[in-house]
């Protein structure tokens, strides 16, 4: 079946330019970078995720989940974002040439948001190696890859380097943010001008410079990420230890206040009685008015099991909320099946 980004036009002229493009990158001649170009193709793939009918994932993010997957190993290891697979039961990738072969799960990080599979049988992929995201600055030229040949390759530039805070309890301290945005982001390789993986695809955003003005963009996990987590991901299926404290609290931050948008079903929050449209004014006692800073505050109170003490606004008068935490992890139907 053909990609909807490959036609045979739409392919040529964009192979025209990712090598023009490339040249930028390194002095190698055309043939190499032709090769470079195919190599890069050929290592991201798609994936496709069946998720456990019984995970508390499924009313945000579906039953059935698809987006791109990187090869970063030469026996099928598999990175991609980690809500791409998240309860997953069951996993396929599509190579570029069309090859389908059966993945299993291996392991999923709440706090990167990465997640790992494992093709059954060796792809016979080159896999794409990884670099240093920490040498990524801003304005940098890079190359974005989806699954979908070199018409699914686009070239962008590093807007900004900055906190990422998303709304479910997730900060990234470091996210890299590009543009122009990538029309199919969720798993895609974000790649150096040495042709090797920097960052993987998460979010589409409108504020990609980080400013007032509107700049669409995505926003990539930092590759540099991973290597302290991989050992426990491949051994385990998650990282060792207790985790971060975990209160299922979807927050937005407007005018100095974090207004609560939503409290997850059966989760702490929940049970402590916290709802939709209280404000959360601080912990502990200390102000806080931003979701970076609420997420390390919450985070400095100890390990996941510890009591977190919420400041509340609620009906027109404050409280003190104490919330017994929890691991994320726990209340997921995880299965790593390697």
């Amino acid at each position: 079946m053909r990609h909807k980004y490959c036609s045979d036009g739409l392919r040529r002229a964009a192979l025209a330019l990712l090598i023009a493009t490339l040249s930028l990158f390194t002095p190698a001649a055309a043939k190499a970078q032709s090769s470079a170009l195919d190599d890069l193709v050929s290592a991201v793939v798609r994936i496709k995720t069946f998720i456990n009918p019984e995970g508390n994932s499924i009313s945000n993010l579906g039953r059935e989940r698809e987006g791109s997957g990187i090869v970063i190993d030469e026996s099928g290891l598999v990175l991609t974002i980690g809500y791409l697979m998240v309860e997953a039961q069951g996993a396929e990738i599509v190579t570029s040439l069309g090859r389908t072969l059966p993945a299993a799960v291996v392991g999923y990080d709440h706090i990167t948001g990465f997640g790992l599979l494992r093709t059954l049988e060796p792809p016979k992929i080159k896999p794409l190696p990884l670099g240093k995201s920490a040498d990524v600055k801003e304005q940098d030229p890079l190359l974005v890859a989806s699954f979908g040949g070199a018409g699914a390759v686009l070239p962008v530039r590093v807007a900004s380097r900055r906190v990422f805070a998303g709304s479910w309890e997730y900060l990234v301290e470091d996210a890299i943010f590009t543009s122009p945005p990538h029309p199919a982001w969720s798993g895609a390789a974000l790649v150096n001008r040495e042709g090797k993986l920097v960052g993987v695809g998460s979010l589409i955003v409108g504020d990609a410079k980080g400013e007032n003005e509107p700049s669409p963009g995505n926003m990539f996990v930092p590759i540099d990420l991973l290597p302290p987590i991989m050992g426990d991901l491949l051994a385990r299926g998650r990282v060792a230890g207790p985790g971060r404290p975990w209160l299922g609290v979807n927050a937005q931050a407007a005018g100095g206040r974090l207004v609560v948008g939503r409290v997850s079903p059966e989760s702490p929050a929940g049970k402590a009685r916290l709802k939709r449209g209280d404000v959360i004014v601080g912990i502990g006692g200390v102000k806080t008015t931003t979701l970076a800073d609420f997420y390390h505050r919450m985070w400095a109170t100890g390990d996941a099991g510890v009591t977190v003490p919420l400041d509340v606004e609620t009906n027109g008068g404050s409280r003190r909320l104490d919330v017994p935490s929890i691991n994320r992890l726990d209340t997921l139907k995880l299965q790593s099946t390697f």
